[in-house]
């Protein structure tokens, strides 16, 4: 494989026409789609006509002409798609943060007999630092106390609730959802998935689970704090509680009674006011996936990760399965001095990220992705690490966010 080839392959790719739908700098090989995804070009309009058009000139009227308050169960229908759910199952708001504690909680009322949750403790932060805060929330300092377990161990045997990321973030190795899912039924827990590194990726498909959460400013390219989204399998939606009882949730907001009466169906998962401008940047984005055939995405995705591995080669340690299929969109490598190392490949117009403690992460978004920007970036850090350009003191300096 040389950088001809590589070209070549370009030419030739099905999904290529999709990179000019993107706002990309000049001499920018962008490689951390896995966190924030590039801004798709219609974004900005429509946002311009959520603003100008819309709040200016509509003013309230927007919530009933511009469609605002329908907006979290309209592009739920609409993300649906993207992770296997049909309509009248994913509510759209919030964060991902705020859809754990929802969907962990329901899980958790639903089985009333049981005090164990499962989860990779290892995991995101906010999924392991939610479990623990609701933990201690329903009696983890006391009497009735639930116990977090590693699910390392293995153990579904007792488990109330199991959550488990499809993606892992450190490593991209990716777990098997069919599988997963039906060993957690078969221990009688229930199962929640977080989509946030696969939604977008690959073809995803959440339907034998109980709840599936996920972000969409990923590889969906909605934008810094766009909306989260919260997937309810029907067979819940009679018995599911929400735990976070919002105006949005309620069988008649504008009746403005005194008690909490939820609505039917996903409708009783929202919470409250939805973020319009960032559901604008949402809904543009998703007008592109409509587009957007899955398994390109995916077949793509396996190879320019596979890529990046042979031409990195033995430079680094890979902490990502060496199995395309066991893995997401991204390859994580090792390096002690991992931070230093990123912020030089930065500087070079290579952007990934750094997650402690050692590790450099590359996500690979298919739709704007070249395989000659993977020469490219393997190019720049075999440079970077052969002439140790990465000891300046400068990049041994830590940014707030790396």
């Amino acid at each position: 494989m040389d950088r001809e080839r590589c070209l070549a392959l370009d030419a030739a790719d099905p999904l290529g026409a999709f990179r000019a739908e993107f706002v990309l700098p000049k001499g920018v090989v962008y490689l951390v789609g896995n966190s924030l995804g590039a801004l798709p070009r219609r974004a900005a309009e429509r946002v311009r006509q959520a603003v100008e058009d819309e709040w200016g000139g509509q003013l309230v009227g927007g919530w009933n002409h511009a469609g605002w308050y329908e907006q979290p169960l309209a592009l739920g229908d609409r993300l649906a798609p993207l992770i296997g759910a049909g309509p009248g199952q994913v509510v759209v708001g919030n964060t991902t943060s705020i859809a754990i504690y929802q969907a962990v909680a329901a899980a958790l009322r639903l089985r009333p007999g049981r005090r164990v949750i499962v989860s990779d403790v290892r995991n995101f932060p906010t999924d392991h630092y939610v479990v623990q805060g609701l933990a201690r929330l329903l009696g983890g300092d006391g009497t009735g106390a639930y116990e977090i377990r590693d699910a390392a161990e293995g153990r579904f045997d007792d488990a109330a609730v199991v959550l488990l990321s499809e993606v892992d973030y450190r490593t991209g190795a990716r777990h098997d959802v069919p599988a997963v899912t039906a060993r957690a039924h078969e221990a009688g827990a229930l199962m929640v998935w977080d989509l946030c590194h696969s939604v977008g990726a690959m073809p995803v498909d959440v339907s034998a689970a109980d709840f599936a959460v996920g972000c969409t400013y990923k590889y969906l390219n909605a934008g810094p704090g766009a909306p989260a989204f919260l997937y309810v399998n029907p067979r819940h939606h009679a018995t599911a509680e929400n735990v976070l009882q919002g105006w949005h949730g309620h069988a008649a907001p504008f009746a403005f009674e005194a008690d909490y009466r939820p609505a039917e169906g996903i409708r009783r998962f929202a919470i409250s006011t939805p973020h319009v401008l960032s559901f604008a940047a949402l809904d543009a984005a998703l007008e592109m996936w409509e587009r957007v055939p899955m398994d390109q995405v995916r077949a793509k995705s396996m190879a320019l990760t596979s890529l990046f591995l042979d031409l990195v080669g033995d430079l680094l340690e890979p902490a990502s399965p060496a199995d395309p299929e066991a893995r997401g969109s991204q390859v994580s490598l090792r390096h002690p001095d991992g931070y230093p190392v990123m912020r030089a490949l930065i500087d070079r117009g290579v952007h990934g990220d750094f997650r402690a403690p050692d590790i450099l992460r590359f996500g690979f978004a298919p739709l704007y992705i070249r395989y000659v920007d993977v020469w490219d970036a393997a190019a720049t850090l075999r440079e970077v690490l052969d002439k140790e350009l990465w000891r300046d003191e400068r990049y041994t300096r830590r940014l707030a966010v790396t």
